[in-house]
């Protein structure tokens, strides 16, 4: 059987030239900006045109462009290895890449997976914590593009407490705390925000996010930890504290830092430059003694694995979504965002 893994991704720009069409794509989906398309467009082309500029001088920090698409194809060239290499396995598996807002974007991902024939298409949203602004984004886009192609589908909403994430999580952390054994140390976990009102509409990402960082810290026994988000833009007031705030408040308390960015799982501008340039510069400005940034979890064999795990449950799935978020699904009844929560699978 011919089994075609579609991985999502958010993209990011492959060129300075890139930077302000990328932005451009990202204010037009409607899960960011919740206008009519009449409005919502031109408003992008405005807001994309304003932020290019400062945009440009993030990327230029990492050599101009973002290597986020480099990262995502070795995660589905070793999983393709680590499904190939199963001894059960009689199955032959294609991992496709498919950016939201940057190439290659889904029209072009569909054509490629239809070429491959494939007898069953499984989703998996490189987002371990589902969120409307991603996961839903990522496969409604797919499925307005690939229209009436008549091949049975599964689909991963979330995994925020999979075991295999969550032993290459704890795994990275291990060996960072070991940079401040013998001091007093906080551990940050840093997820990339949200509005506020996209949480009081249903959406599960907050939730999900402590649920992974309190999975973690339990199998890390660490007491002094706290979740925190970054990457905020715009007015709306945004999930909180801040991972800003949140340094701060270490520095207050005289401890140092371990940070993991909990929410991504391979490196880009928030990780490569928000965290690494621009916090690191506010560590030391409040007196840090050591600021340690955790790795994401990129080709970790036990994240691999993990993958390789929901992609071969998924063959025996019904047809629809399918959490991977631990043996309890991860969502209450409040999570109405949640595709599983809401009854639309």
């Amino acid at each position: 059987m011919k089994i075609a893994i579609v991985l999502f991704n958010l993209g990011g720009p492959d060129s300075p030239e890139a930077v302000q069409p990328f932005l451009k794509n990202l204010f037009s989906d409607p899960a960011i900006i919740s206008l009519p398309s009449l409005l919502r467009l031109p408003l992008a082309s405005f807001i994309a045109s304003r932020r290019a500029p400062k945009a440009m001088k993030i990327y230029d920090q990492i050599g101009g462009s973002s290597p986020i698409l480099g990262q995502t194809e070795a995660q589905a060239r070793a999983l393709e290895d680590a499904l190939a290499g199963d001894p059960a396995n009689w199955h032959q598996w294609r991992a496709f890449v498919c950016m939201r807002y940057w190439h290659p974007m889904t029209d072009d991902v569909v054509q490629r997976v239809r070429r491959f024939e494939p007898d069953r298409i499984l989703l998996l949203p490189l987002y371990p914590q589902f969120s409307t602004a991603t996961t839903k984004s990522s496969i409604d886009a797919w499925k307005a593009a690939s229209g009436r192609m008549n091949v049975s589908r599964r689909t991963v909403c979330c995994y925020p407490a999979d075991s295999g994430f969550i032993d290459a999580s704890v795994d990275l952390i291990r060996q960072a705390l070991k940079e401040s054994e013998g001091r007093k140390r906080r551990l940050l976990f840093s997820a990339h925000g949200l509005p506020e009102k996209i949480i009081r509409r249903g959406d599960p990402y907050q939730a999900q996010v402590e649920l992974t960082a309190s999975t973690i810290a339990g199998r890390l026994g660490e007491a002094d930890w706290a979740v925190c988000y970054q990457s905020r833009v715009g007015p709306l007031k945004w999930i909180g504290p801040s991972t800003a705030a949140e340094i701060e408040r270490a520095g207050k308390d005289g401890a140092a830092i371990v940070l993991y960015p909990l929410s991504f799982v391979s490196e880009h501008s928030e990780t490569l430059v928000e965290l690494d340039i621009d916090y690191r510069r506010l560590a030391e400005r409040s007196g840090i003694s050591s600021y340690v940034r955790v790795p994401t979890v990129g080709t970790h064999p036990r994240f691999i694995a993990g993958l390789a795990a929901q992609a071969r449950a998924l063959l025996d799935a019904p047809a629809g979504a399918t959490c991977h978020g631990g043996a309890e699904k991860p969502c209450r009844p409040e999570h109405r965002a949640c595709p599983l929560t809401a009854g639309a699978v």
